[in-house]
């Protein structure tokens, strides 16, 4: 494993096997992670009884932390320049705070994305926070930008139109590419309930950094 540049890019020799390997480890704990944030939110046990979970919580906090990296988890990228984003806040395989969103990239070069949204997600009463909607968007945008052009793009503009109330619940995403000037990529979505009735849309601006390190 290497690190190259500023932006914390990381290069480290995994076969798609070993990948895979990894992911049916981390995965299934994240999703139990997941499942404890949306217990803690909903649960109606007596006080007795959160105390001793947040005891025996705090005892796997501590033995997680027994052997762990600095600061944040960055970026990793094969050789290949497969990107390994699993600390990304929405879409991260080891983060359980990043909803379960997984993006298909189609042959058109437009991306999808069908993600149950509980009650994590949580604004007013019954309904996705605004933010949480502008999140998974920008995401999704950013990435039909980047899986494309295979290299990493950032978003230097966003701009969410809130179209109808998001419920909780499963909803679907839709980004394309619109245009292109220079290291600019202009790119469109949208959220969508499961009746294909748009309640959210974006449009945004991609940028490809100018000193891009080189990850070759």
């Amino acid at each position: 494993m290497k690190s190259v540049g500023a932006l914390n890019f990381r290069l480290v020799d995994l076969t798609p096997e070993q990948i895979a390997e990894r992911l049916g480890v981390v995965e299934p704990l994240t999703d139990s992670v997941r499942s404890l944030i949306d217990a803690v939110i909903r649960t109606e046990v007596d006080d007795d009884r959160l105390h001793a979970a947040r005891e025996k919580i705090d005892a796997i906090v501590a033995d997680l932390r027994a052997e762990q990296k600095p600061g944040s988890f960055g970026l990793e990228f094969t050789s290949d320049l497969h990107g390994l984003p699993w600390g990304n806040a929405a879409v991260g395989a080891r983060n359980a705070i990043a909803p379960p969103m997984r993006i298909v990239h189609h042959e058109d070069k437009t991306a999808t994305c069908e993600v149950d949204l509980g009650a994590a997600y949580e604004g007013p009463s019954g309904l996705v926070h605004g933010g949480v909607s502008a999140l998974l968007l920008d995401q999704l945008l950013g990435e039909v930008v980047s899986v494309n052009d295979k290299m990493p793009s950032f978003t230097g503009t966003l701009n969410v139109k809130y179209v109808a109330p998001t419920s909780l619940g499963p909803v679907r995403l839709h980004a394309e590419i619109v245009n292109r000037e220079g290291r600019k990529t202009f790119v469109r979505g949208h959220i969508a309930t499961t009746d294909g009735t748009v309640t959210v849309t974006a449009e945004g601006i991609m940028v490809a950094p100018a000193n891009l390190p080189n990850l070759g």
